[in-house]
């Protein structure tokens, strides 16, 4: 299981990363790596775990 706190995501994200892990479990991905795969796609798309403000990263 992957670490990491989930706490600060949106419910957005969180509901993206369960579509994201279950496609990949359709395709024969392990549960684990699909979990792992799933917030990476997430932190890559979203920027992680970071609630939306300005738009800018100073």
């Amino acid at each position: 299981m992957p670490q990491g706190d989930k706490d600060k995501y949106t419910d957005k994200q969180k509901r993206k990363a369960e579509h994201i892990e279950e496609s990949y479990e359709d395709r024969g991905v392990s549960k684990d790596e699909a979990e792992r795969r799933a917030w990476a796609t997430v932190n890559e798309q979203d920027g992680g775990g970071k609630k939306s403000g300005s738009g800018r990263d100073d």
